[in-house]
């Protein structure tokens, strides 16, 4: 059977989805900005605020609003004024990566400004062209590298670059943003360069790599081995979790050009599938890392893996499924619904332990709602594609 045919598994993710928007509903704060939450949903002491919190929780909220939650608008509101009063930087242009702390400029959260203004176009927002015009004119001129036709990645407040690094993470979801910019505005530049990234990692790179791809680059774009940053945000090797993520939005954009005759959907299914076969533990879960030559490296299990394979097999399952697709999908959900969904409070876990216990190692409360709200509610739309228009074109 298709889950995402069946009724009452459309109930349990639309059912879902609105308690974690409740859940979230209590991180505004009185001066616009976004409190975590602890398990039971109270604020945990604050600290800086980074900008890829204010930015996805507009994006979550514009796909709340399209599915009627009530409170969506105040939400919308506040983040699009903290971006434009607080991380704007009045003085030298972009987005500061943390108020009240790091005042540096990343691709990473300047994507995901774009990916905001874009959806909060999308929801009709007054404040969304403005912010818009910003974030393309700043990614134009410090960001992106038309050489390559890639991101940079990081820079110092007055645009300094500081490393040679160069990274996929930006670069995939400077590809997110970029669909969604081209659905809220019809301009087909964004389109095409979602192409050149997407081109680059699953055309060139997969392919090269046994279908894994390479987190961590040089600043000329070879691939750097070597590398070992941050073990939670940047670590070596490569991340299941983001092959997931990468197939889904390449199989977003191919729907986007009107599903030509390429090999994007082979493409992006010779990544799911390698992605699964490495990183499905045998007692459930995705784990975080694999070395260079395959083996697991970080065996932990966090919850956002998980949201992302669901979201590229309820695409796969929208194509032409297989048995092993609709399996994969159930077993996903399943797994999610014993480990990391929280039942009693709302939200999901960020990780368990090796006993599949919620734990704190990593993450300290519920720090996320976007990756979970797109695994509730991308499943619910009709295409691959324009999933705000799908959502509020919904009939349950």
């Amino acid at each position: 059977m298709n889950l995402l045919t069946d009724s009452s598994h459309r109930e349990f993710l639309l059912d879902e989805a609105r308690r974690s928007l409740r859940f979230f509903d209590a991180s505004l704060r009185a001066d616009g900005g976004f409190d975590v939450l602890d398990w039971q949903g109270a604020p945990l002491p604050r600290g800086p605020q980074e900008l890829h919190t204010t930015t996805r929780m507009v994006h979550s909220y514009v796909l709340g609003r399209a599915i009627g939650h009530p409170n969506a608008d105040r939400m919308i509101d506040a983040g699009l004024a903290y971006l434009w009063n607080h991380h704007r930087d009045q003085s030298h242009g972009g987005y500061l990566w943390a108020v009240g702390g790091d005042d540096s400029k990343l691709a990473y959260g300047h994507v995901f400004v774009l990916l905001a203004a874009s959806s909060a176009k999308l929801a009709g927002h007054p404040d969304a062209d403005r912010l818009l015009a910003d974030i393309s004119d700043i990614l134009d001129r410090h960001f992106w590298e038309e050489d390559h036709g890639l991101y940079a990645d990081e820079f110092t407040r007055d645009w300094q670059p500081f490393s040679g690094y160069r990274g996929m993470n930006a670069n995939m979801h400077g590809v997110e943003a970029m669909l969604a910019a081209f659905e809220a505005t019809g301009d087909a530049h964004w389109l095409s360069r979602a192409g050149r990234v997407l081109d680059f990692f699953t055309a060139r790179m997969a392919p090269a790599h046994n279908w894994r791809l390479p987190e961590h680059y040089t600043a000329d774009w070879q691939v750097d081995p070597a590398y070992s940053g941050n073990p939670m945000f940047r670590p070596a090797g490569t991340t299941p979790g983001h092959s997931f993520e990468l197939a889904r939005l390449c199989l977003h954009h191919w729907d986007l050009l009107g599903r030509p005759a390429t090999d994007a959907p082979t493409r992006a299914r010779a990544i799911i599938e390698r992605a699964m076969a490495d990183g499905w533990r045998a007692d459930g879960g995705i784990l975080y890392t694999l070395a260079t030559s395959g083996q697991p490296a970080i065996r932990d299990r966090y919850w956002w893996p998980v949201t992302e394979a669901i979201g590229v097999y309820a695409h796969l399952l929208k194509l032409s499924p297989t048995e092993e697709d609709r399996q994969a999908y159930d077993q996903l959900w399943t797994f999610a619904q014993t480990h990391f969904i929280d039942a009693d409070n709302g939200g999901w876990f960020p990780e368990i332990d090796d006993t599949g216990q919620p734990t704190t190692t990593q993450f300290h409360g519920k720090p996320d709602i976007y990756h979970a709200l797109q695994a509730d509610l991308y499943p619910l739309t009709p295409g691959l594609s324009r999933p705000i228009e799908g959502l509020a074109n919904l009939t349950t």
